[in-house]
């Protein structure tokens, strides 16, 4: 892309106005594709010896392994980061759709298979309870609604006054935002069973679905619409792809740089200071760190009045994840995609996790087998996996480096006795990510996964908004910020600063 022309750019001087990204999660490498575009120079500054953040990849003993995001739902949102660039997505990243989208298996064994397909949906919901194939449809229609509104009309709006929210009121009221993503199923569907396969998308973005908002529920008209994919190469195709479209734009990514501070004049954000004692000047910043890290570790007590260090101590953050990353000498292939086991128990292991903060005996699992789509992720014969265990954040003082191994042998039996027979023999590659990791690496508030928990009352207006509102030229994309988390979500906190950052032409004639 293009700077604008008045700025010197191609001829050894650049004197665009300077953006100075903290962090290259998705949020953060978006931003800056964004921001790019609209004429800034732009420099992103990552902590990690790779960019990333949660999307980082770890390769070891031949295996490929995405460190966190493994599902693409919204795949338009990345194309057009590609197409902002004169660019498309396909001549970089292969995304491949995946079916079924998920295979959830319940403690007795029984399985359910949720696709995009409609007819096969029907006839998986007719499988367990004949009476709630109608429910499901109006269930369905529900989602539709909710997804125009939350999603088509709100994803990409900023949030910076309560007359923006007071404006939304009456769509959300009449759309039972009110109600929890498991409340507004249980309007519909009758069977338990179904009422927990409908319901544990929120899980996904760090969310209790028995208190989670129900303009979640949005998540099962997204993934129909658009289908769930996967990156052929692995997440990490993504990051390098949109590394690469900064790099063209005459941006930077740096790693080894982590940011100590937002560097102020009053209450005007003039750049950053990085561990390492060195300052970069900055026109704006844009913070892709943790929200809650960004306010109470990089900004000063005093350049804070709504972002207190007590409010932000009340607030509610999302569960914790256990990550096991393995690679084994043989093949799984009955074993899809994507599979859900579920424990024996649901809304009790919930209540465990989010509210008792306890680190409970059972368990439910995601297991990911990218190499289901992708064999190249794995040698020749053999497959790659994680297994991530949703669990309390830090608050329970839970302690990792004692309760690690135990905890994984715990998954490791499990597994065996399930989806993997004999596991315990065919691991050939491990490694462990805790939420003390969460915290230690990736500057994470009590090792929260997802950052605030996404409740009614910490959505929208009442998040930290995309525009600081404690400090002028300061913003903030990512998990943390509106809309929340997941890949549509920090896209589209990204898409936000389209709205709330001037571009780079007005930016420079106004601080002329």
């Amino acid at each position: 892309m293009n700077a604008p022309r008045h700025f010197q750019f191609s001829s050894g001087v650049d004197d665009r106005p300077h953006a100075v990204v903290i962090g290259s999660g998705f949020g953060g490498l978006a931003a800056a594709v964004r921001l790019g575009a609209r004429g800034y120079r732009v420099s992103v500054l990552e902590k990690l010896d790779a960019p990333g953040g949660r999307a980082y990849v770890y390769r070891q003993d031949g295996y490929t392994f995405d460190a966190g995001p493994t599902i693409v739902t919204a795949p338009f949102l990345f194309e057009e980061l590609w197409a902002l660039c004169g660019k498309q997505l396909a001549d970089d990243v292969e995304l491949r759709p995946v079916a079924p989208f998920y295979r959830i298996r319940f403690a007795n064994g029984e399985v359910f298979d949720y696709s995009g397909d409609a007819e096969a949906m029907r006839r998986e919901i007719a499988r367990f309870s004949p009476d709630d194939v109608a429910g499901y449809e109006r269930y369905m229609q529900m989602s539709e609604a909710i997804f125009k509104v939350g999603f088509e009309e709100l994803g990409h709006v900023p949030f910076d006054s309560i007359l923006d929210m007071l404006k939304v009121a009456p769509d959300l009221m009449k759309l039972a935002s009110y109600r929890t993503v498991y409340g507004l199923v249980s309007q519909y569907i009758q069977d338990e069973r179904l009422r927990t396969v409908l319901s544990f998308h929120p899980l996904l973005v760090g969310g209790n679905p028995f208190s989670t908002t129900s303009v979640y529920c949005l998540i099962s008209h997204l993934e129909r619409k658009w289908g769930v994919h996967f990156a052929m190469g692995g997440t990490g195709r993504l990051v390098t792809g949109l590394v690469g479209l900064i790099e063209g734009q005459g941006g930077a990514v740096s790693c080894n740089r982590e940011v100590a501070e937002i560097t102020l004049n009053g209450r005007r954000a003039t750049g950053v200071r990085l561990a390492s004692g060195e300052t970069m000047a900055a026109d704006i910043v844009v913070s892709n760190a943790d929200a809650a890290w960004t306010y109470r570790k990089l900004l000063p007590t005093t350049a804070r009045k709504r972002w207190s260090d007590a409010k932000l101590k009340r607030a509610r953050y999302s569960m914790g994840l256990f990550v096991w990353y393995f690679g084994t000498r043989r093949q799984y292939p009955e074993v899809e995609h994507h599979t859900i086991l579920l424990g024996p128990r649901y809304k009790e292991l919930l209540t465990d996790i989010f509210d008792r903060k306890i680190l409970a005996d059972d368990f439910s699992l995601y297991l990911h087998r990218p190499t289901a789509t992708d064999p190249s992720l794995a040698p020749a014969g053999c497959d790659a996996f994680y297994v991530l265990s949703p669990v309390p954040h830090l608050a329970s003082g839970t302690n990792w480096a004692h309760e690690a191994e135990r905890y994984r042998k715990s998954i490791e039996k499990l597994l065996s006795a399930t989806v993997l027979p004999g596991l315990e023999n065919e691991i050939v590659t491990s490694r462990l990510l805790t939420p003390q990791d969460f915290q230690d690496r990736l500057n994470s508030v009590n090792g929260a996964a997802f950052s605030l928990e996404p409740i009614l009352t910490q959505s929208a207006w009442f998040r930290p908004h995309n525009r600081s509102e404690d400090v002028d030229n300061l913003y903030l994309v990512g998990a943390g910020t509106h809309p929340g988390a997941g890949l549509p979500g920090v896209l589209s906190s990204a898409r936000v600063l389209d709205t709330v950052v001037p571009n780079a032409e007005t930016f420079a004639h106004a601080h002329a």
